[in-house]
């Protein structure tokens, strides 16, 4: 065949396209499994440094991370809107189930549709909760989701058994201003929940407020806005008034049964 021909070079395109395209879905198909681990094992992490059983200096391996989680956890459910259990996620160390970004992306938007009394959406939310044993004592843990600045911000908070005191929280965020927004993902951040209520002194549901300027001692319910970054402080505030506000009616039946 001549080389210099046009069919020569169409032939040689096409073959190398080809190869090319199947070196990539070999590549990607081998690669999945890893990638879907470490996406779990992020997402894990996250969860465990709410309720200080992670920390990310510790360099604990996957499997460490994973047995962790599977060690110190009592059970993983879904709750509806109106506060029932509805499901069960497993959490065995080798088939440990989780909700990730895109699910609660999904629950974000059912959340906010209900709330706007769509009757359907309501009926498709189904809200996660991963509880823990600490140290003897039961601590439940929610996320919570929505947009900052620059793209989606998420996180998750531990409470204690009355259900209005934040145990523990921790944050992260896909791309906001680094030394500005991207401060929520930060340790000062999230320590700074830690005590505070997500119900008032008369016993009313407010959730945290991000407090520009800083938020004063006797302010329950407040914490610091970082400096320079109020649009993802205000973003966060709302993220987690949303997803708290769903599961009021699940932290009544916990009440319940703690009084």
């Amino acid at each position: 065949m001549n080389t210099n021909s046009n069919t020569y070079t169409v032939i040689y395109s096409v073959i190398l396209v080809v190869v090319v395209a199947v070196v990539l879905a070999f590549t990607a198909i081998t690669l999945q499994p890893a990638q879907e681990t470490n996406v779990k094992v992020e997402t894990i992490s996250k969860i465990l440094s709410s309720v200080g059983l992670y920390d990310a200096e510790s360099e604990m391996s996957n499997d460490e991370i994973i047995k962790t989680y599977s060690d110190n956890i009592k059970e993983a459910i879904l709750v509806n809107a109106e506060g029932q259990v509805i499901g069960n996620m497993k959490t065995d160390a080798k088939n440990v189930e989780l909700k990730g970004q895109s699910d609660l992306k999904l629950q974000t938007t059912y959340i906010k549709k209900a709330s706007e009394g769509d009757a359907a959406a309501k009926a498709e939310i189904a809200l996660p909760v991963y509880i823990f044993n600490v140290n003897g004592k039961t601590v439940p843990v929610v996320p919570c989701y929505g947009a900052g600045l620059w793209g989606p911000i998420w996180g998750y908070l531990a409470f204690e058994g009355d259900m209005n005191t934040i145990e523990g929280a921790v944050f992260d965020h896909k791309g906001e201003t680094p030394g500005l927004g991207a401060e929520i993902a930060t340790d000062w951040f999230r320590n700074n929940f830690t005590g505070k209520k997500i119900y008032n002194a008369e016993g009313e549901f407010t959730s945290v407020k991000v407090v520009k300027g800083g938020a004063s001692e006797d302010d329950i319910n407040g914490v610091d806005a970082i400096s320079g970054g109020t649009i993802t402080s205000q973003a966060l505030e709302k993220a987690i008034k949303t997803w708290l506000e769903a599961y009021v009616p699940y932290f009544e039946t916990l009440k319940v049964v703690e009084e």
